[in-house]
């Protein structure tokens, strides 16, 4: 394993930042390549702890020889959003400077342009230079994975329509619960990835992209932080790793059980009211349309001070809220539904 590190001027004086890369190169030049970041949103680090355990595994199969393709692991893809902090807790979603997500925003451009990101970069913010060398980096790759996790959530991917269903074999290998499948209509990171694979042909769009893969893996929620939990996702990133001809090990292949759903089948129950929440059913639990999901105490204490949040279509209950306050429109859950939601959706991501 090589270990080098980026070096990035800061914005004041004074400041600069440093985003470790780990590397390995594969015996096999024919093999696959892998480039896999973490906590690109800086307070979501089940990813970063995965890949701490990711990374032993590939020093192990490196030692035994059975390392075949070219693997580069960034595990804290973010050190501006692990810097900042207010109040005591990190803000580690958006950049406080802009109030820009760390994940929206990635350039668009063809693959064929890639050599341009990493020109002429003194006339960007310190940001915007990071966000240009993560891309950089990531279309050297075949096969792109970015690390997330959602509040309180079971487990789940954003895939492009474009890699499915090739992709399953990275949501069995990780018994992934549910995927959600993507319109490419976003600047976030993984979404840039493939637009650059897509474009590769000026005036031409590809809709189906084989042998590659860009995705965005939602690792459970925020508090999922574990140890056994690490581990095993760790070991299902080494079985697709394996599977894809990237290593060396005796794996057995199985089949994706869960949903694969458009975005538009989810249902994004936000709150018509102001006050307390009270969940009535867990993530993982699939409810029937007009089931209650949520009761909202607008005026706690007084006999009209409820308010019921009802499922609008039947589905499985995919993401909650950790907050037990919610401002009116604020966000409770994600249903991941078989029909479309009858809320109409703009294209791009989910949530801001």
């Amino acid at each position: 394993m090589e270990i080098s590190e980026l070096i990035i001027p800061g914005d004041t004086p004074g400041v600069s930042w440093k985003l470790p890369i780990l590397s390995f190169k594969g015996q096999d030049p024919k093999a696959p390549k892998v480039y896999l970041q973490a906590a690109l949103h800086a307070d979501e680090l089940p990813g970063a702890a995965v890949l701490h355990f990711l990374t032993g595994f590939l020093r192990d199969a490196e030692t035994r020889g059975a390392l075949l393709g070219e693997i580069t692991i960034v595990p804290q893809a973010n050190p501006f959003g692990a810097a900042q902090s207010h109040f005591g807790d990190m803000q580690g979603r958006f950049d406080l400077g802009s109030r820009n997500n760390f994940n929206r925003d990635f350039p668009l451009i063809s693959i064929s342009e890639k050599a341009s990101l990493t020109k002429e970069l003194d006339r960007l913010t310190a940001i915007n230079r990071l966000k240009r060398h993560l891309l950089s980096m990531a279309l050297d790759a075949d096969l792109v994975l970015d690390l997330h996790c959602d509040d309180e959530s079971l487990q789940y991917a954003y895939i492009d329509s474009a890699f499915w269903p090739e992709a399953s074999d990275l949501a069995a290998s990780l018994d992934m619960q549910a995927v959600l499948l993507s319109d490419g209509e976003s600047s976030a990171f993984e979404e840039a990835v493939s637009y650059a694979w897509k474009t590769e042909v000026p005036g031409a769009r590809k809709s189906r992209l084989p042998g590659k893969l860009s995705v965005t893996l939602e690792l459970r929620g925020r508090r999922d932080v574990d140890a056994d939990l690490a581990r095993k996702d760790a070991e299902g990133l080494l079985r697709f790793l394996a599977l894809r001809g990237l290593v060396k090990e005796d794996v057995v292949s199985h089949d994706f059980a869960g949903p694969a759903l458009p975005l538009d089948n989810v249902e994004m129950i936000r709150a018509p009211e102001p006050g307390v929440v009270l969940f009535h059913h867990p993530i993982g639990k699939y409810v029937q349309a007009g089931d209650v999901v949520a009761t909202l105490l607008t005026k706690p204490g007084f006999a009209d001070g409820e308010h019921e949040v009802r499922a609008p279509q039947a589905g499985l209950i995919l993401t909650r809220v950790s907050a037990r306050a919610v401002r009116r429109g604020g966000d409770l859950m994600k249903i991941a539904c078989g029909q479309p939601s009858k809320v109409n959706r703009k294209p791009g991501t989910l949530e801001d």
